[in-house]
C-alpha cells in the first residue's frame, strides 16, 4: 500500500493519467507446470468409477492459482515491453523518449498510470487480447480505497468502508468522539473479564487494521489493540469501540496528496520509551512525506527491551532510514530524481549524536550492527539528521495518545483532511 500512495502522489505532482481495471475468472488463466488430480464433480457420471480428472488449468483453491497467474501476467507484461521493479515485484514501469507507463497490480486489480492516453489504450488492448478484462476507466474506487481527483491534487479515503464497519459493528449511531484512545491509557493483557466469543474482537481490529490505510491518526490505538487478540477482554472491547466512536466523527478522513508538491524526501521518527506494561518494550514510530504528501508511516512495538531512550530513539532512526533507502529505490523505478538529501527529524538530542559520532562507547556496544547503518548513510550523504522540538514531532501521534488539541495540529501538518466537511465541500471533483 506504500507503493499505491507513492503511485499516487507522483502521478499527482507529474498530472498523470489514473486508470484501472480488473480480469475477470484471473486464476483460471494460470498454466500448471505439474500433473495435478481431482476427483470427479458431482452429478458427473461419466466414465468408470474411481475415475479422476486431470486438470489443464489452475482452478480457484489450488495453492498454485494464485502464483502461475502471476507468472502468467508477469510474462505477458514482459513481453509487451514492460521491466519489472526490483523494489516491488508488483510495480511494472515502461518508458521511452515521449512517455512513461507505471502499472500496479494486485492479484486481478490493476492501477495503470501514464503520461500518455495512447499508451494506456495500447496496454489496456494488448491485455485485452490475452485476457477478459474489465475496463472500469479513470481511477475512482481501487480495494476500498475512494480516490477523489481535482486539479489541486488527489484526496484518497475509505468512507464506505468506514460506514460499514461501524454498521456492522451496531454503533452507526453512535455519539463520535474527538480522540480515538484515552490519553495515559495503559491497557493489560489480563485486564477485565474475558470475552465469550472473541471472533467478534478479533474480526473488529482486523478489519481496523485495514482502514488505517487512510487513516494513519488510528495506527496507534489499532497497534496496541492488537496486541490482545489471543484472550481479549470487555475491557479491550471497549477501547475498540472507542475507536469506531472516533472514526464516526469524520468516516470521510483522508490524505491529501498535493499537486503542487516537490520530490523531497521528509522524514520524521519518535518512540515512546517502556510504554507497554506487560513486556517493557517501547513503540517506534515513523512517518515519510514525498514534499507535502504523506507515503509512508509505522507504528510498532520494538523486538527487544531498551536500556535507555536513547537507544530506542536510535532504533526508531534505523528503522525510518531502512524505509527511506527503500523509497529511493522505488522512486528510481518510477523514473523519479531524487538527488537532494532526505531530511531527517528527530527529537531526541543523544540518538542524534549518536549517529553523527560513529565511536564506539558505553552507550552503543550493545547495539545490534545493523542499526548503525544510519551512520553509513550519513556518510555518504544520502540523509542528513535535524533536531524537532517535541511540541513540533509529527510522530507524537504514532506512538502515544493525544489530546484532541495537539491530534488535529498534527493531521493539518500532515495533510490529513476531511474532503466531506463543509470546509471541504466542493474541493475535490468526484
Amino acid at each position: 500500500m506504500v507503493t499505491v500512495r507513492c503511485l499516487l502522489s507522483v502521478a499527482a505532482v507529474c498530472g498523470w493519467h489514473l486508470h484501472q481495471f480488473d480480469v475477470n475468472n484471473a486464476f483460471l488463466h494460470g498454466d500448471l507446470e505439474e500433473d495435478i488430480y481431482m476427483r470427479k464433480p458431482p452429478g458427473y457420471n461419466k466414465g468408470t468409477t474411481g475415475q479422476v480428472c486431470k486438470l489443464l488449468k489452475s482452478l480457484y483453491g489450488l495453492k498454485q492459482a494464485s502464483r502461475q497467474w502471476y507468472a502468467k501476467l508477469t510474462s505477458c507484461l514482459l513481453d509487451f515491453g514492460f521491466s519489472q521493479s526490483k523494489a516491488d515485484y508488483s510495480l511494472f514501469t515502461m518508458s521511452t523518449s515521449t512517455s512513461f507507463t507505471a502499472l500496479l497490480v494486485y492479484v486481478d486489480d490493476i492501477i495503470l498510470a501514464s503520461s500518455s492516453m495512447n499508451n494506456i489504450t495500447a496496454v489496456k488492448d494488448c491485455l485485452y487480447d490475452r485476457f477478459k478484462i474489465k475496463d472500469l476507466s479513470a481511477l475512482r474506487f481501487f480495494l476500498g480505497i475512494e480516490v477523489a481527483r481535482s486539479p489541486t491534487g488527489i484526496h484518497i479515503c475509505q468512507r464506505k468502508y468506514a460506514l460499514d464497519i461501524l454498521a456492522d459493528s451496531g454503533i452507526l449511531g453512535c455519539k463520535p468522539v474527538k480522540i480515538p484512545m484515552e490519553q495515559n491509557s495503559r491497557l493489560c493483557k489480563d485486564e477485565g473479564d474475558c470475552l465469550d466469543n472473541p471472533s467478534t474482537y478479533r474480526r473488529l481490529i482486523g478489519r481496523l487494521l485495514y482502514l488505517t490505510i487512510t487513516k494513519p491518526d488510528i495506527s496507534y490505538p489499532v497497534q496496541v489493540l492488537s496486541q490482545f487478540m489471543d484472550k481479549p477482554s470487555k475491557t479491550h472491547l471497549t477501547a475498540a469501540h472507542k475507536v469506531l466512536r472516533y472514526i464516526k466523527s469524520a468516516p470521510g478522513q483522508g490524505l491529501s496528496l498535493s499537486a503542487s508538491s516537490n520530490f523531497e524526501l521528509i522524514a520524521y521518527c519518535d518512540s515512546d520509551w517502556a510504554s507497554c506494561p506487560d513486556t517493557r518494550r517501547s513503540v517506534t514510530g515513523y512517518c515519510v512525506l514525498l514534499g507535502q504528501s504523506l507515503i509512508s508511516w509505522k507504528s510498532k512495538k520494538q523486538s527487544i527491551v531498551s536500556r535507555s531512550s536513547a537507544e530506542v530513539e536510535y532504533r526508531a532512526m534505523a528503522a525510518t532510514v531502512s524505509e527511506l533507502t527503500w523509497l529511493r529505490f522505488l522512486f528510481a523505478d518510477l523514473h523519479i530524481e531524487h538527488s537532494q538529501v532526505a531530511t531527517f527529524y528527530c527529537d531526541n538530542q543523544a540518538a542524534i549524536h549518536i549517529a553523527s559520532n560513529p565511536v564506539f562507547h558505553e552507550r552503543t556496544k550493545h547495539i545490534e550492527l545493523d542499526c548503525h547503518l544510519i551512520i553509513d548513510k550519513i556518510l555518504e550523504g544520502s540523509i542528513v539528521t535535524m533536531h524537532v522540538p517535541t511540541h513540533l514531532q509529527r510522530t507524537d501521534l504514532l506512538t502515544k495518545a493525544l489530546p484532541s488539541s495537539l491530534l488535529r495540529s498534527h493531521l493539518l501538518k500532515l495533510g490529513i483532511v476531511n474532503l466531506h466537511s463543509p470546509s471541504c465541500g466542493g474541493y475535490y471533483g468526484t
